[in-house]
């Protein structure tokens, strides 16, 4: 038990953001296929799992993406793999989608009973408890839960040696046009949430990973 605990406080020392990767380095099909397993894996508030990944391995297109994605030039240039992390948007995620009746019918297999409970209590949730109560702030949602297959792909990777880098520096807007334009994504049922890129770091970062002390952010009530 102690040995996983130093295997997983150890990857997270490793990881950093990795600006530029050794691009004839390549991560094996095996290991990546290990990386999106862990993402789709993930867990998700109500299991709905809202999101698609997509691994831009096209040269033509990484460069045209780089046009607006300000923060990742070097990576979209280097990285072995890049993906493109998309939330689903309002209609989609609304009661009543088709969606989350293929989610719930298809994927879950749930009696109609329980699915008809679960959308009523989800419904509620969207309407009473979180506001989810127009597009953008059911898509914000949406990239909430995006944000955890994100990180659990990026441990997975530092615990088997492979180094990424987390990518919001980009124009959302433009991004999608591109993704729309070349038939890869359908916007209006997907939106970008994030970016991030695999690979094998060019050189070690100069600057050691700095956090706040465990006494610094986590309060104890007893």
């Amino acid at each position: 038990m102690q040995a996983k605990k130093e295997e997983i406080l150890k990857a997270h020392a490793y990881r950093r953001a990795i600006k530029e990767f050794e691009p004839e380095q390549k991560i094996s099909d095996a290991d990546f296929e290990f990386i999106l397993e862990v993402g789709r894996r993930s867990p998700s508030s109500f299991g709905w799992e809202p999101w698609k990944f997509v691994v831009v391995q096209n040269t033509n297109l990484r460069e045209k993406l780089a046009i607006p994605s300000w923060g990742a030039q070097k990576q979209l240039a280097s990285a072995s793999h890049f993906v493109v992390l998309l939330a689903r948007k309002g209609d989609e995620m609304r009661v009543g989608s088709e969606y989350l009746k293929h989610k719930s019918q298809v994927i879950d297999k749930l009696p109609a009973e329980v699915e008809e409970m679960k959308l009523k209590f989800f419904k509620g949730f969207m309407e009473n408890e979180f506001d989810l109560t127009d597009e953008r702030k059911i898509f914000d949602w949406a990239c909430k839960q995006v944000y955890l297959p994100f990180a659990n792909m990026m441990t997975a990777a530092a615990q088997i040696g492979i180094d990424s880098c987390p990518i919001e520096g980009f124009d959302r807007a433009k991004v999608e046009e591109i993704l729309s334009k070349e038939g890869v994504v359908d916007t209006n049922k997907l939106g970008v949430a994030a970016m991030v890129a695999f690979g094998y770091k060019k050189e070690d970062s100069p600057f050691p990973q700095v956090r706040h002390t465990l006494e610094q952010i986590v309060d104890w009530v007893e």
